[in-house]
């Protein structure tokens, strides 16, 4: 026998690091990359505008880590702002609250006033943050009595002004799973996944 044969051969040689590893970072979810991603995004949105959420484990421990991704970064952004006073023009109401017009070379033009007013003006890093949010999370909206009091929710408003000063001081850890028995139906175990 040759004596090449005997020793291993460079492509024979241990399998390499990740080869050896063979398991995903994520939950596949038996879905589709773009109906996992969807899926994901509406639970994340859902957690952080009602709070609680109810679903299975696995739905949960993925919905988790992007949650509480976005909440360490709106803690790490809350006050990267800057005052900023604005002048803006605001129409003129009267007392039944219609705007004031005046007849300006025959037509009817609303009368406006300069007004100063405060904003925050995002730092160029609290920006990047508000943006990466915005990618998660889907347009809210809140419904009333009826379609013409519908209003949309700023999702990224709340976690910075509601939630993130909530949690400022906490290391990780922003919320909780809490195991509610299996689904009747399939028998998979469903969790309430909460804000702390």
């Amino acid at each position: 026998m040759h004596p090449v044969s005997k020793t291993k051969r460079a492509w024979q040689s241990e399998p390499s690091f990740m080869e050896e590893i063979k398991m995903a970072k994520y939950r596949k979810l038996s879905r589709t990359s773009s109906q996992r991603k969807a899926l994901l995004r509406n639970q994340v949105t859902n957690l952080l505008y009602h709070g609680r959420i109810v679903t299975t484990e696995a739905k949960a421990k993925e919905v988790q880590k992007i949650a509480e991704g976005i909440i360490a970064m709106a803690i790490r952004e809350k006050d990267n702002f800057d005052e900023v006073t604005v002048q803006a023009k605001v129409a003129r109401k009267d007392k039944d609250g219609k705007r004031v017009k005046e007849v300006v070379d025959g037509k009817k033009v609303t009368v406006y006033d300069t007004v100063d007013k405060k904003i925050k003006k995002d730092q160029p890093s609290r920006l990047h943050a508000r943006r990466e949010m915005l990618k998660v999370l889907y347009p809210v909206t809140e419904t009333g009595a009826k379609k013409k009091e519908a209003k949309k929710v700023d999702l990224v408003a709340k976690l910075f002004d509601e939630i993130a000063p909530k949690y400022d001081g906490r290391n990780g850890g922003y919320t909780r799973i809490i195991k509610i028995g299996q689904r009747k139906g399939d028998g998979a175990l469903e969790v309430v996944l909460e804000l702390v």
